[in-house]
């Protein structure tokens, strides 16, 4: 049995472990660096920084409470752009918030040093001490990692208000001026710098599941500590600015401290240690809470190996993913570049917002099963926003952290197909977002197809030099059943090709014993049906050419012909048949009949594997179903294990085919179960698309659906699907 994660985190842990998570490297480090490039508007990138952010967090607020389970930021991205893209985000946050928690320890330590008459070697051994004491506190459980959060944050704000409070008398408006020095370019780089320091805003999103009432705490407490933040934020910066030198502040390792001498003197500079100290390290202990969460979790979707979802006996926490993040969190602190991994992990998490917010439209668009309890206001315009917002601000961040970002990314495509893509058989709610989209519009195509046949519809019926009069009856039978609906006329035209030697005016001077039977048995049958028919004889060299030239020069609509059977013709099966030649010229629609009889036809059956129908091929189904009383039955081949959004999504696009057409009309699925497909129901006349089974017709020992067809099969190729390009048919076949 499947264990879950105990739900003890209330509203002021949630807050807690949120504004932790945001208030340390963003504040007490990153302001010295984004103000060499902004100055003074270094106030108001990280207010432009907030407001970037938020399109995320209402996003995030929003899935989460429609899933609120551990693994946040992957989980979301997961369900909704498919197990692809969560697998990269998934393996790309976790390590940027392990790089983010090594980062904030390392950086914290310097200001212990302002304390204390300690050499610069014991950087890292402290950090490592404080790494390993926040890996156990997490092990032995989330409510004592949310007291704890509670107590340090509450200790850093009291410090980081009364640096505000104590520091607003000595601001010098001087030191504003220019506020615009770094222009709009050194804006928007400092912006694209200081945005990580709101990324821990949606880390609760991945203890979702150990949350309280997460339906209210969950959006309260993500909303809430962002609004909180940025109001701090901007307050503290305004006055760090205010009160010091820009060179001096630019130059500073702590430059918190520096405006806390100028302005509150020893004590001030102690508040600040204290301050920067617990907030350096809630932003790691928050760290290492959420992003142990990701291989949990990818590790229940079978994206990682099951023991990384193991939950102890003892404490009810993800034992072994702790464990291998805070092994990772130590080898970082102990032998990386800290800082300038950070900033390539900084670009990757502005990639993972564009995601997040990508992903809400697939979850509204999709026909996944998703009910949010807060919805975010404004959709879809917040999450387009987010987006683009996202990556512009990704243009801003340097070569060096995209060129990081890509290399995340292609860890994350690699693992995915190297381990994980033969566990699992899910798709996102993107996907079905996009096949909706693509069944409207195969379903305006239809309608635009049959409207255009509204009158004057001409088919061209092409036959071969000596033809039975039972095969050319079941060739113009289809024929009248697709003009008469439409006022249209049928042409039966007989091609003789003679050798390049033989005069083409003397050949057709010559009647032949076939030229007198052709002419007394279409006269017959033209009098069988009741539309009008002409019929003649055309003598060429090339029967190919002359057909598509003849189809064109008399404006036909579609150019009916037999099927060859070249399954023993090698030459044909390798270089290509005449019927290929003509398929690939031919300016009109093409219909390739498989005569098996058509005595009676009762159902017209539509049959798709690869995509949705082509518009011809509906239209042709209805005008020979109407004229012959019979019903249509539309079939789709498909696996055993088709998603149950595919399902919906197929379904729902069959009823609106169903209600173009002016036959009654049935609707069926094909399964497959290893081998030949074989229907329960079949019609009397099977209609199929020529570009998807031409092969099935020909190759008569292929196990295909139409090798197991004991009826006659029309196979149809629209010249409008065949416009299209190769990446939108493409992108059909894919997603049906």
């Amino acid at each position: 049995m499947e264990k879950s994660l105990e739900r003890d985190l209330g509203i002021f842990s949630v807050l807690a472990i949120s504004i932790g998570a945001m208030v340390g490297s963003g504040i007490f480090i990153l302001p010295a660096l984004a103000v060499d490039i902004a100055g003074p508007a270094v106030i108001f990138a990280y207010v432009l920084a907030g407001v970037l952010v938020l399109p995320a967090a209402l996003s995030k607020s929003e899935m989460a409470t429609a899933m609120p389970e551990a693994g946040g930021t992957y989980l979301f991205i997961e369900r909704g752009m498919g197990p692809l893209l969560g697998t990269i985000a998934g393996i790309g946050t976790w390590f940027s918030l392990s790089f983010k928690g090594a980062l904030a320890l390392v950086g914290g330590v310097p200001y212990l040093l302002l304390l204390f008459d300690v050499p610069s070697s014991v950087v890292t051994p402290v950090a490592l001490v404080l790494a390993a004491l926040l890996v156990l506190v997490n092990l032995v459980g989330a409510k004592q990692t949310g007291r704890l959060q509670v107590g340090i944050v509450a200790v850093m704000l009291a410090a980081l208000v009364w640096f505000v409070v104590g520091g607003t008398p000595s601001v010098q408006s001087t030191n504003y001026q220019p506020f615009f020095s770094g222009g709009a370019g050194g804006l928007l780089a400092a912006t694209g710098l200081v945005f990580v320091s709101y990324a821990g805003v949606t880390k609760i999103a991945s203890v979702a599941e150990e949350v309280e009432n997460p339906d209210r705490n969950i959006p309260l407490g993500i909303l809430g500590s962002l609004i909180f933040t940025t109001f701090l934020y901007t307050l503290i910066v305004a006055v760090m600015v205010g009160v010091t030198d820009r060179g001096a502040l630019a130059e500073s390792v702590t430059p918190m401290a520096l405006a806390a001498e100028a302005t509150l003197g020893t004590p001030g500079i102690i508040a600040v240690v204290v301050a920067a100290v617990l907030a350096l390290v809630s932003t790691a202990n928050a760290g290492v809470l959420s992003s142990s969460r990701y291989p949990f979790a990818m590790s229940r979707d079978n994206l990682v190996p099951p023991s990384l979802s193991k939950i102890s006996d003892r404490f009810g926490t993800p034992s072994t993913s702790i464990t291998v993040t805070g092994v990772v969190l130590l080898l970082l602190i102990a032998f990386f570049p800290i800082l300038d991994i950070a900033k390539l992990a900084s670009a990757f998490q502005i990639l993972v917002f564009v995601l997040v917010n990508l992903a809400v439209i697939a979850f509204r668009e999709g026909n996944v099963e998703y009910e949010p309890s807060f919805t975010s206001p404004l959709y879809p315009w917040v999450q387009l926003f987010g987006a683009a917002s996202g990556a512009v601000l990704l243009t801003q961040m340097g070569t060096v952290p995209i060129v990081g970002a890509v290399v995340l990314v292609a860890a994350g495509i690699a693992w995915f197909f190297v381990y994980a893509r033969g566990r699992i058989d899910r798709e996102g709610a993107a996907i079905d977002a996009v096949r909706q989209e693509v069944s409207r519009n195969a379903v305006e195509r239809t309608e635009e197809t049959m409207d255009s046949w509204a009158s004057d519809y001409r088919v061209l019926v092409a036959l071969p030099h000596d033809i039975s009069k039972t095969r050319e009856r079941s060739l113009v039978r289809v024929a009248a059943d697709l003009a008469r609906g439409n006022n249209g006329r049928v042409t039966v035209t007989r091609f003789e090709e003679v050798p390049d030697q033989v005069a083409l005016t003397h050949a057709s001077e010559i009647e032949s014993p076939a030229d007198i039977r052709f002419e007394r048995q279409t006269a017959e049958l033209c009098e069988e049906f009741d539309v009008p028919v002409e019929y003649g004889a055309i003598v060429s060299h090339d029967t190919k050419h002359a057909v598509v030239n003849y189809a064109d020069h008399a404006e036909a609509d579609v150019l009916l012909m037999e099927h060859p059977d070249t399954s023993l013709n090698v030459r044909d099966r390798l270089f290509g048949s005449d019927t290929d030649w003509m398929l690939a010229h031919a300016t009109c629609d093409v219909a390739l009949l498989d005569d098996r009889g058509l005595d009676e036809i009762q159902t017209v059956e539509l049959l798709t594997s690869e995509g949705p129908y082509d518009p011809t091929k509906v239209a042709v189904a209805d005008a020979i179903a109407t004229q012959s009383g019979a019903d249509i039955l539309l079939n789709h081949a498909a696996d055993a294990g088709d998603s149950a959004a595919r399902t919906k999504t197929l379904e729902r696009y069959k009823s609106e085919i169903a209600q173009l057409c002016s036959a009654p009309v049935k609707t069926g699925t094909l399964v497959a179960d290893g081998g030949p497909n074989h229907p329960t129901e079949t019609g009397d006349i099977l209609i199929i698309g020529v570009e998807d089974d031409l092969s099935a017709l020909s190759t008569r020992d292929d196990h295909a659906v139409i090798d197991h067809w004991g009826d006659s099969v029309l196979a149809v190729q629209g010249r409008s699907t065949v416009t299209r390009s190769r990446l939108e048919r493409a992108l059909d076949r894919w997603l049906f």
